[in-house]
Formats: C-alpha cells, structure tokens, sequence
C-alpha cells in the first residue's frame, strides 16, 4: 500500500502544483503521526487529493460520502487513500467505529464539520459528530483550513494558475469534565470548533461564522507543546 500511496501521491501532487501556487508552509506544524483529527472547512474537490498529497506520508484517512464509491475511478483513490465511507444525514456508527479504530492505530483523520461542500469558501454551519468522535475517543483537535481554490475553474479557463493556502492553527482538547453528551453540549462545543477554523480564515471566508467576536473556548483545553 506505501507504493500505491507514492505512486498515486507524487503525480498528483505535482499536477496540482502545475494548477495551483499553493503555500503549504504551515503542514509543518502538523505532526508526523497520530492519533489526532484534523477539524476543517470544505470548498470544493480539490481539498481531499490537496491535503491526502500535501500530507504525505503521514498515514491518515479522512470521511467520503459513500456516494463517491458510484465511481470506480474515484471508489479506487479513496481505497488507497483508506477513506471512510458515510451516509450522510445520518448517525452512521459503522463509519464512527472506523474512524475509532484509524484513532487507535495513531492514524490522523480530517474532518469537516460542514459536511458539504460550500463551494464559494465561505463557512457553512458546522455539524456535532466531530464532537461525538473527539469525547470518545479523547484525542486532540487540531483547526486546518484550506482556501482559494474556490477560484480554480474560473482561472483555468483564463490558463491561470491559482494561489491556494492552507493554514494550521492550535490544537485542543474537549473538556468534558461535568458534562453531560446533551444535543446542547454537541453543538456548544461545535460551534467552539467551527470558531477556531473561521479565525484562521480571511474575513471574506467565514460566512455563518463571520462574527468571531462571539467566539467562545469554555469547552476547550488548547495544548502548548507540540503535538508528536
């Protein structure tokens, strides 16, 4: 599996690196191996084979809607990939015990709370079975955000190459000491997440989470040292 994963990555990284200038400096910041979730926004199809390419070759998988296994071009990648597939709309617990045992296996698994995409980059309200994953299973969270290749088809059809970043911000925990798993609980907490992801945000991206002044960090203990 570690040749298909350079065999599919290397490639890849290089034709989305032809398309886009793409400032990955911040992945430095982001440890080598898990377990850890990676809490991010969702623009569009490009954001899975930047971060899977941009992150290699730490292991990690992410969640796929399940309808993206209807392709079996695409069901082929997201199976090198190790992606986990879901229904969405639903409490799916086969996708949750996957995601579960990738944690145990000190794998790191991106997740975006939106669980669409928005397609123009700005934030979209954020869902709590980031939530659920992170009480259970104890283990950090840590914002990355990707932004600017909202604009990639437009540029293309001008042959012009477009300017993407990702940016990492701090990881934390879920206090859930005193606490109950209560539907109010879940979305406090995930609307402390989806804060800490739309403060790394240009202005113009944060959308439903544009008033960052109303954030609020009751639920999380940020950690100082580095995550390894």
């Amino acid at each position: 599996m570690t040749l298909a994963l350079n065999l599919i990555n290397t490639p890849m990284k290089v034709i989305l690196r032809t398309m886009m200038k793409i400032d990955d400096r911040d992945i430095a910041k982001i440890p080598m191996s898990g377990p850890l979730i990676l809490a991010t926004n969702h623009i569009n199809s490009l954001d899975a084979p930047v971060g899977f390419t941009h992150l290699h070759p730490r292991r990690m998988t992410a969640f796929v809607k399940i309808e993206t296994w209807n392709n079996p071009a695409m069901a082929l990648l997201f199976n090198i990939w190790k992606g986990i597939p879901i229904h969405r709309g639903e409490v799916d617990f086969d996708a949750f015990h996957q995601a579960q045992t990738a944690l145990k296996e000190k794998k790191i698994i991106l997740i975006a709370p939106e669980g669409t995409r928005s397609f123009d980059g700005k934030l979209k309200k954020g869902y709590p079975g980031i939530v659920l994953l992170a009480v259970r299973s104890g283990v950090p969270i840590l914002p990355v955000v990707f932004f600017g290749n909202e604009k990639v088809n437009h540029n293309l059809r001008l042959l012009r190459r477009t300017d993407m970043t990702i940016k990492v911000g701090r990881s934390f925990t879920v206090n859930f000491a005193n606490e109950t798993l209560s539907r109010d609980f879940r979305e406090e907490v995930t609307e402390e997440i989806m804060y800490q992801i739309a403060a790394l945000l240009p202005a113009e991206y944060r959308g439903v989470y544009a008033d960052v002044s109303k954030a609020t960090t009751r639920h999380l203990t940020f950690i100082s040292a580095k995550l390894n």
